[in-house]
């Protein structure tokens, strides 16, 4: 009989589904002797824009010669992205290694009464684990879902909690209210802590505002620091910008999209904040070349040489700001262009704010479905998209979906995959195949 793999061992755990709440997480960090506290943590939460802020910081400490550990989720392609260590996926063995010390603690656990942790909170103790024994300097740990009852939020003492946009998502979880999501953002709010925002709405920022104030945190907010636009295309863009004192000149960024001037801005300041209380040591030269090499894959991300003609793009644009982040980044990158979009998205978004959006950018689509239980029918899509007046054709699957945008690529300059994650983490690695790459 074939051993089980890591993943296989942690995908048992899905039957718990995602349940909000510190207890089981904090039992098993005990049994596994609270790897977490050894740890240097940034803690980053946010509706969108943290993966891209995480990945910014990550990148700017491996430039400055840390050993840096990165926690993102959910992953596009393979499981092992979700953990990753100077520069590098956790590997097979590592993964299957620390996997099994934590499932011995999860048995300790349920068998003596408690409630089994869920997958994600496994995933997260394998991460806290692994990051100590490999010696981290630093870890950039991205927030699951909202921050009060998130697993990654049992770390006690972060060196500073950044917070990104806030916009409506997982309502069903973390709130029907601005108010009420920030509240969840803002637990991740730590006594004494330094806090950084790029969130941009007044009623999200009030609650993260009182809350700072209430636990003593030096706190500062991003998304009104002034900055001049100098390029933007395809190979980046190009800004000047003032962070506290610190002039930063012609910095470039390789993530695209002016939204992604946003989040730079909120992991500079979170790195200027870092610098100020002796946290990092990191010359300047460092910060510009780990800000220029950060990128984020599944985030417009450029599919196709620059000189292809149709440009090929792909985005995760999951959510009505995802959406509306996108069609904004597509008209300032691809203005005149004839765009046919591939999309897909999961049954429990706000699909019709995401339509609106995306109906702003083309009128022809493909609608095809994300590799999900929570997926919308394509057919259903179909008729959504025609209610706003766009014209769609159904492709049953992703791989379909990729076939039916290759045979009709000489009518279109660009081809735009967007939608759900579970839908671009499978167009990309298709994409990838078709281009020899592995």
């Amino acid at each position: 009989m074939m051993k089980e793999t890591a993943v296989e061992k942690i995908h048992q755990l899905e039957k718990f589904g995602s349940i909000l709440g510190l207890e089981r997480m904090t039992s098993l960090m005990e049994l596994l002797g609270n790897p977490e506290r050894d740890l240097k943590v940034i803690h980053v939460a946010g509706t969108n824009g943290k993966g891209s802020v995480c990945r910014y910081i990550y990148s700017v400490l491996q430039e400055a010669g840390y050993r840096c550990g990165l926690y993102t989720s959910p992953f596009l392609e393979v499981f092992s992205e979700r953990i990753e260590f100077n520069g590098e996926y956790i590997s097979d063995g590592d993964l299957e290694k620390y996997t099994d010390i934590v499932m011995e603690k999860v048995s300790e656990m349920t068998s003596g009464g408690q409630d089994s942790p869920t997958e994600f909170e496994v995933i997260t103790a394998v991460a806290f684990l692994y990051f100590k024994e490999k010696g981290t300097d630093f870890v950039v740990l991205e927030v699951g879902l909202g921050g009060t009852g998130d697993s990654t939020n049992v770390v006690e003492n972060p060196l500073v909690s950044v917070i990104a946009s806030i916009s409506y998502d997982h309502m069903d979880r973390l709130g029907n209210t601005l108010t009420e999501i920030a509240g969840e953002k803002a637990g991740i709010i730590k006594k004494g802590c330094p806090v950084v925002t790029s969130a941009g709405v007044e009623e999200a920022l009030q609650v993260l505002r009182k809350k700072s104030e209430e636990l003593g945190c030096e706190y500062r907010e991003t998304y009104e620091t002034p900055y001049t636009l100098k390029d933007k295309s395809l190979g980046g863009t190009v800004f000047n910008v003032k962070i506290l004192d610190t002039n930063y000149e012609d910095m470039k960024i390789s993530m695209l999209g002016e939204h992604q001037v946003k989040n730079a801005i909120c992991a500079l300041t979170a790195i200027e904040v870092l610098k100020d209380k002796k946290d990092i040591e990191v010359e300047k030269s460092a910060i510009y070349s780990g800000m220029a090499k950060a990128k984020q894959i599944g985030r417009l991300e450029v599919m196709s040489s620059q000189v292809e003609r149709p440009l090929v793009l792909i985005d995760g644009a999951h959510n009505s700001a995802g959406a509306a982040a996108l069609k904004r980044a597509v008209k300032e990158l691809c203005p005149t262009g004839h765009i046919l979009m591939v999309t897909g998205m999961l049954a429990d978004k706000d699909t019709d704010s995401i339509v609106g959006e995306f109906m702003e950018i083309t009128h022809e689509f493909i609608a095809t479905e994300p590799d999900n239980p929570r997926k919308m029918d394509a057919e259903a899509l179909k008729r959504k998209i025609e209610s706003f007046g766009g014209r769609a054709h159904v492709a049953e699957n992703i791989a379909g979906a990729v076939a039916l945008a290759e045979e009709r690529k000489n009518n279109y300059d660009v081809i735009l995959y967007g939608g759900s994650l579970y839908l671009i983490g499978q167009v990309r690695s298709l994409l990838r195949l078709h281009r020899g790459e592995k």
